[in-house]
C-alpha cells in the first residue's frame, strides 16, 4: 500500500502533527479524533513513520473490534 493511501486512512481517524528537529529526526504525533488519545513516533524516514502510525492504527482498530 502506498504512503499516500495510508496517510488518507490515518487522517480519517486521527489529527496528525508532523515536525522535524535540527538533526533531521521527524516526529509524527497522532491525536484520536474521538478519544483525544495521543501517540508519537520518531524516525528519520517519513515512510517509516507512516508505516509505524498505520500499524498502530490497525492494532487500535483490532483492539476496539474485540
Amino acid at each position: 500500500m502506498r504512503n499516500t493511501t495510508k496517510l488518507k486512512q490515518l487522517l480519517l481517524k486521527y489529527d496528525i502533527d508532523l515536525s522535524m528537529n535540527d538533526d533531521g529526526l521527524m516526529t509524527l504525533t497522532l491525536v484520536d479524533k474521538q478519544t483525544a488519545a495521543m501517540q508519537s513516533f520518531e524516525h528519520t524516514a517519513y515512510s517509516t513513520l507512516i508505516a509505524k502510525a498505520y500499524s498502530h492504527m490497525l492494532k487500535q482498530l483490532k483492539k476496539t473490534a474485540l
